[in-house]
């Protein structure tokens, strides 16, 4: 499902005007972000999941065609951790 799809979706399930709903969904994605990226702050949404900042170390990864090893520095990235009951819902 694309962000348009849903947002269709949305504006036929509760018949809410569909700039209002494009405007409220972007606001959330971009809090997500802000919070992820700048803030380096969780955002928890009781039963549906956990955006999370996660963090790996510097490593040492090597490139076999030309014989070089290279460092990759440690680094965040965004993650998504769903909740116990969304994935008690996809087994179903």
């Amino acid at each position: 499902m694309t962000k348009a799809e849903m947002i269709d979706k949305i504006v036929a399930d509760t018949g809410l005007d569909k700039k209002a709903v494009a405007a409220t969904v972007e606001a959330f994605m971009e809090e997500v972000r802000q919070s992820l990226a700048v803030r380096k702050e969780d955002v928890y949404l009781r039963g549906f999941g956990s955006f999370i900042v996660k963090h790996r170390a510097q490593k040492t990864a090597r490139n076999i065609s030309k014989q070089t090893t290279i460092i990759i520095e440690a680094h965040d990235f965004p993650a998504f951790k769903p909740s116990k009951s969304f994935i008690a819902k996809m087994q179903q």
